[in-house]
């Protein structure tokens, strides 16, 4: 049975999973920040649950091209009141950051996942995780930064170079002494890639 070990969860992995997302944000991209503050946060979370999602991922920076990065404690001042909430409601919690001290902050409370769009490469990231006995780590491939990654996307083997990225992703995570059983990995569809890009890797999907 394929399964994502998390800080609380054995994630059975054997058939799909909806992850609901929760973007504590004023900009962000799929939602247009209608759940910028805690109260709204909440509220949707209990509906992503009511609508059949199995685990909550938030996150309080807009990755969107263009978007505005927040600083640490915004981003903290963000997402804390909410995962406090989340991790209550009896689901996988999932924090969506790339800041060790958001990383931090989150496990504290008992989040179960780290999902990192830059994939644990930012200072301190990789030695939090491996620091931790059980949370679940999801990698993102990613070309460039949020603000710019839409600007030119280029690949000479769309497929061989996001393959070849989150093979030396794992690899790293591994050395570290993280069970392969925590860790997924994500193409990161939209991020950095023009839509030929998307649809390559969409297909191709079981060669990654």
């Amino acid at each position: 049975m394929s399964v994502w070990q998390t800080t609380r969860f054995t994630i059975d992995l054997s058939r799909p999973r909806v992850m609901g997302i929760v973007n504590v944000t004023p900009d962000s991209f799929s939602d247009g920040g209608q759940h910028a503050n805690a109260a709204s946060a909440m509220a949707h979370c209990d509906a992503l649950l009511r609508d059949g999602a199995h685990i909550l991922d938030i996150g309080g920076e807009s990755t969107r091209p263009g978007a505005r990065a927040p600083d640490v404690d915004e981003e903290l001042q963000r997402v804390l009141p909410v995962l406090r909430y989340a991790v209550t409601l009896g689901v996988p919690v999932s924090v969506d950051t790339s800041r060790p001290q958001v990383m931090r902050a989150a496990l504290e409370l008992g989040v179960d996942i780290v999902n990192d769009v830059r994939a644990l490469q930012r200072q301190g990231a990789l030695d939090l995780v491996a620091a931790h006995s059980s949370a679940g780590v999801c990698l993102m491939h990613m070309q460039g930064e949020p603000g710019t990654m839409q600007s030119t996307p280029h690949y000479v083997d769309v497929l061989a170079e996001v393959r070849g990225f989150l093979a030396a992703r794992l690899a790293a995570v591994l050395a570290r002494g993280i069970a392969a059983n925590r860790v997924v990995l994500d193409p990161g569809i939209g991020f950095g890639k023009t839509v030929d890009d998307n649809l390559a890797l969409l297909r191709r999907q079981r060669e990654l």
